[in-house]
């Protein structure tokens, strides 16, 4: 991951004054090396970038939505074609805009996970979630043992 600038470094205090407090009850999996406020404060800035880009996206999305649906009843003489074509397009739309929301709401959740302490804990067994797994995907949850145990239901 790339270096934090001075910026970056204090926007991360400010929005979590209890970071290097806070990192270091971050569980971890044996075997693995503590969690560092750097190692943490990188996430932070790749979740805070997420965000931002995520609320853009779905910004642009909704409104491409709200055309698509706008626009909708104007096919006088479309055909059947058409209209099918218009309709799968809405779907696509909106499947976008739901994935996004999705995202965007996983983001803030592990955001917020990180200013109240409780990150790198899995929520269904309180077990550590892993580095490896959340720096490969900052948004985890739950471990891999809970998430396997979840998808097999």
């Amino acid at each position: 991951m790339p270096k934090l600038s001075t910026t970056q470094r204090a926007t991360i205090r400010e929005e979590f004054p209890n970071l290097s407090r806070d990192v270091k009850k971050f569980p971890v999996r044996d075997g693995e090396e503590p969690w560092t406020t750097a190692e943490v404060s990188e996430l932070v800035q790749l979740l805070l970038d997420d965000k931002e880009r995520f609320t853009a996206e779905l910004a642009a999305a909704d409104a491409e939505l709200s055309d698509l649906l706008r626009n909708s009843g104007d096919g006088a003489g479309d055909d059947q074609a058409d209209y099918g074509s218009s309709a799968l397009e809405r779907e696509q739309e909106l499947t976008l805009v739901n994935n996004l929301r999705d995202l965007l709401a996983q983001t803030t959740h592990a955001l917020d996970r990180i200013a109240k302490g409780t990150y790198a804990t899995c929520e269904m067994t309180g077990a550590p979630i892993g580095k490896a797994r959340l720096q490969a995907f900052p948004r985890a949850t739950l471990s891999v043992e809970a998430k396997a145990r979840e998808e097999r239901r």
